[in-house]
């Protein structure tokens, strides 16, 4: 059995974007038509092999849900963020206990931007009476937020009538603390309000969660404390809703760039490293050249480094991530 297990529910940032129906029906029409260019008297065995050829942004796309992940370890599972792609989730847990009021669930937030609570509003589980959700932050003020968000005008059903038991959790910056035999320690990204990346320990294995930063702070030094949240890990989860020059046009606005997130990967021999947080105005299309271009990015670097440098960069496995991936520790 794997040490972690990580499923992504909602890759987006900032808002949900679905694909138009106008869209979805040009992506139909484009790939039948290039299916038929290829395969005149195709048959159906040649068409789903032509589909499965096909790079993700010009078949299914990456997804328009804002963020949710799930880390399981064995029956043991947390959420990160109530993004929209929490909704999906809370159908999968009522197919279990949560469906007969004996649930037990568990959500951690970074913090509590619209698009990472947004999904709570139609997370089944929480409405259903007997079920306890422990609901964990840094911040103090997360029954505020809940009381604000199920409360009438913005939401018809208030908060002490959701059928639920709520628990509220404070969790201590850097202090690791055990979540269903999980050890997860906090540690502050570059972000306003401000935000908090997670670190997640199982059995020797090590994931990050490291999203919504704009990563102003880069080097050992700058990090500090923080530090830890990049050092020994297997896999990472990081922010890359913008291009390289986003990010110069878009100073502080909490948000980084692929190539960020590799100069770390590669200095702190992180193994695996993948990118999320899409910008909800990039199109499919605009996501994959944002990846073409972290590639040319990531070789350059490699390259440069085994002329130049005595210190080696390490090589990592990465790509972008897309919704309902799964990855496995």
């Amino acid at each position: 059995m794997n040490a972690l297990d990580i499923k992504l529910w909602g890759v987006r940032g900032s808002f949900p974007a679905p694909l138009s129906p106008a869209l979805l029906d040009k992506r139909l029409h484009d790939t039948v038509a290039g299916f038929l260019e290829k395969y005149p008297s195709g048959s159906v065995a040649d068409m789903h092999a032509y589909f499965k050829a096909l790079p993700r942004h010009a078949h299914t796309g990456f997804g328009g849900n804002t963020t949710c992940v799930e880390v399981g370890s064995g029956s043991s599972r947390i959420i990160i963020d109530g993004g929209s792609g929490i909704r999906s989730l809370g159908y999968e847990l009522m197919a279990g206990p949560c469906g007969k009021g004996h649930g037990e669930v568990h959500i951690l937030f970074t913090h509590v931007h619209w698009d990472h609570i947004i999904g709570l509003l139609f997370f089944t589980p929480i409405f259903i009476p007997g079920n306890r959700i422990h609901v964990y932050s840094v911040d103090s003020d997360l029954k505020d937020v809940f009381e604000t968000l199920f409360k009438k005008p913005f939401f018809p059903v208030p908060l002490a009538q959701l059928g639920s038991i709520i628990e509220y959790h404070r969790l201590e910056p850097r202090k690791p603390a055990d979540i269903q035999g999980i050890q997860v320690t906090p540690y502050q990204l570059d972000h306003p309000d401000p935000c908090w990346g997670f670190k997640f320990e199982k059995n020797g294995k090590v994931y990050s969660h490291c999203v919504d930063t704009e990563c102003t702070r880069v080097t050992p030094e700058e990090l500090g404390a923080d530090l830890p949240l990049y050092q020994g890990v297997d896999l990472m989860l990081f922010d890359a809703q913008y291009t390289l020059m986003e990010t110069i046009e878009r100073v502080n606005w909490g948000h980084a760039a692929a190539s960020l997130g590799l100069d770390i990967a590669m200095r702190e021999g992180i193994r695996k490293v993948i990118f999320m947080h899409h910008d909800p105005a990039s199109s499919d299309d605009k996501i994959a050249a944002a990846e073409a271009q972290a590639r040319r990015y990531y070789k350059n670097q490699l390259n440069s480094n085994r002329r130049d440098s005595i210190a080696r960069l390490s090589e990592v496995d990465w790509s972008f991530a897309y919704e309902g991936m799964h990855l496995s520790l």
